[in-house]
């Protein structure tokens, strides 16, 4: 506000006074003559808008405070009047007839445009333009929504992180039951399929000990074994027994092994009649004491032909048929274990 120099006491109406020895004399105060001077120095009065034309009237006040629920407001309370005394207020002049002061003053409109906006609610203040269209017009209550917005928000973002936890959770937990499942579905398989494995094979054994059988047979039908391989005694010459010893019937039928080519057949000293068969793999079966032979050297058999018939020629104690097997370097090996490699039952 602009400073104005202090308007000099009312005349008196006895014109004049004396104080001590000093007379005063008072003049008439002309409003006008102070009011258009010129004001100097920093104190300028602005041009303000916006004040409300009364002459008792000063002022309304609005007080706005922060409350336990937010911003709290001077909404809906009526303006403060301040007033003068009747004899004061009748004898001022009217501020608009001033000079240089009812410029200050604004226009009706603009007293009136004042008047609504001062009459308008302050609560408005902090309240988004979001709010405001939803119909929000109370800052606390505004505040109070929005906290409560937010924590209904928190509240969700926590149910979804649980929901989210127990969903993982119970995702790990069905991976691992699944996992077991299909380790157990996988160690069943792999016993079954070692099961099914080994049953193949047992029936590949058999199957190939029958076509061993098949293809190999004994050298007499009927027969008692009386001597085995390795068995020692004085009744040979080397001390143990180089066969095996099938004692059977004079002049039953002497058969073929295995198929295989006639290298030998003859006479041969203690063996009496002695027939050799080469088998295919380069091994040698001997066939001794037969009592005539129906086979020659060079000559190719199978399995199963009738080679001579049983006797005791040679160094013998009875009939029988004295059977020796050597592999293809010449060593004996045990005729009873070969023959039953080859599926034969003795």
């Amino acid at each position: 506000m602009a400073s104005n120099k202090p308007a000099p006491e009312a005349p008196s109406l006895f014109g004049t006074d004396t104080l001590g020895t000093q007379d005063r004399t008072w003049e008439e105060w002309n409003p006008t003559e102070e009011s258009i001077r010129p004001v100097r120095g920093r104190h300028r009065v602005a041009k303000q808008r916006g004040l409300a034309r009364s002459s008792t009237v000063l002022g309304v006040g609005v007080i706005a405070a922060v409350g336990a629920g937010g911003m709290a407001t001077a909404q809906g309370k009526p303006p403060v009047s301040i007033s003068m005394p009747d004899s004061i207020a009748d004898n001022l002049p009217d501020a608009k007839s001033l000079p240089g002061v009812g410029s200050l003053m604004s226009d009706d409109s603009d007293a009136t445009d004042t008047m609504v906006a001062a009459s308008s609610p302050l609560t408005t203040a902090g309240i988004t333009t979001a709010e405001a269209e939803q119909g929000a017009t109370d800052a606390g209550e505004a505040l109070r929504s929005r906290i409560l917005q937010q924590a209904d928000q928190q509240q969700a973002g926590a149910d979804a992180e649980a929901r989210a936890a127990e969903e993982k959770e119970a995702a790990e937990r069905a991976a691992a039951e699944a996992k077991a499942q299909q380790n157990e579905a996988e160690a069943a398989a792999a016993a079954e399929k070692k099961a099914a494995e080994e049953e193949a094979a047992r029936k590949a054994e058999a199957e190939r000990l029958a076509k061993l059988a098949a293809s190999y047979t004994l050298p007499v039908s009927s027969y008692t074994i009386t001597a085995t391989f390795g068995q020692a005694g004085s009744m040979w010459s080397s001390g143990q027994h180089t066969g095996l010893d099938f004692a059977t019937q004079a002049g039953a039928p002497v058969k073929a092994v295995h198929g295989g080519t006639v290298t030998s057949a003859g006479w041969h000293t203690s063996y009496g009649y002695h027939t050799v068969i080469e088998l295919d793999n380069g091994m040698e079966v001997t066939y001794s004491h037969q009592s005539s032979l129906n086979v020659s050297a060079g000559q190719k058999v199978n399995t199963g032909d009738i080679i001579g018939r049983a006797g005791s020629t040679g160094n013998s104690s009875g009939v029988h048929l004295h059977l020796e097997v050597h592999t293809a370097g010449g060593s004996g090996i045990d005729p009873m274990s070969w023959l039953r490699s080859k599926g034969l039952t003795l």
